[in-house]
């Protein structure tokens, strides 16, 4: 059986096929932000002196680690419901189940990212801060938060386009994202290949613009080295943190 690349096009323009795109879309946008979010806290009480805040977040990230992400969406989508009768109603959808498992997963890995970038963070500058009168909120905004971003950018730039592949295991909960629909047509037609190569083009144009999206973010938060005119500037380089594009 030849390539049809007839066929291949009607699939790759089709309403179904884009339809799945901005679910695919959607489903990692939202799983991913609020994997920062939750990762964020549980980065903070990871590096936090009080002993049971630091075991809860240890016994969440040991957990959604070891736990396969594939197994988490079927314990959520399948398993809980029989124990949480209100999940059996219309308003637990694929989309909703999809969205707690990987957000719950990834904020375990978001977490481990997020500690190490708030520890690359030299603690003098909490100090620093402390005696120039900054409450610790204007120090985590003005202060910490700036170098934990530029630390934290490029994994999380890396997470995000892997979230992305990630939302195709939701296929397994019915979810009708990219690889859903392209099972359902192939299971019409038996036309392997023209369909998984029609849903391959879409996750590379995805993943192709996160990429080009990662990069543009990533140089309004790195240091630049500029010499000045000054006796100090010829004999040495000044860094600074560039954020939001200015200076």
């Amino acid at each position: 059986m030849e390539f049809d690349t007839t066929v291949f096009f009607e699939a790759l323009t089709s309403s179904q096929f884009i339809h799945g795109a901005w679910i695919t879309i959607a489903l990692a946008f939202c799983s991913q932000a609020a994997a920062i979010i939750v990762g964020f806290g549980l980065a903070l009480m990871r590096t936090s002196k009080p002993l049971p805040v630091r075991a809860f977040s240890g016994v969440y990230i040991w957990f959604f680690r070891a736990v396969p992400t594939l197994l988490l969406l079927l314990l959520i989508w399948n398993a809980l419901p029989q124990l949480i009768p209100a999940l059996t109603e219309k308003w637990f959808t694929p989309f909703l189940a999809g969205f707690a498992g990987l957000a719950l997963a990834e904020a375990a890995y978001m977490s481990e990212i997020l500690r190490a970038a708030l520890q690359s963070v030299d603690p003098e500058q909490r100090l620093a801060a402390k005696s120039l009168g900054m409450t610790p909120s204007q120090t985590m905004r003005k202060i910490i938060l700036p170098q934990v971003i530029r630390v934290a950018l490029p994994p999380t730039g890396n997470e995000a386009i892997t979230m992305v592949k990630f939302t195709a295991l939701t296929s397994v909960i019915s979810l009708q994202e990219l690889l859903t629909i392209a099972q359902q047509n192939i299971s019409a037609t038996f036309r392997y290949a023209e369909f998984y190569a029609a849903a391959t083009v879409y996750y590379l144009v995805i993943v192709s613009v996160l990429m080009v999206i990662q990069a543009q973010i990533e140089k309004r938060y790195q240091w630049r080295t500029r010499v000045g005119g000054s006796a100090a500037g010829r004999f040495g380089t000044r860094m600074r943190l560039s954020v939001g594009g200015r200076g």
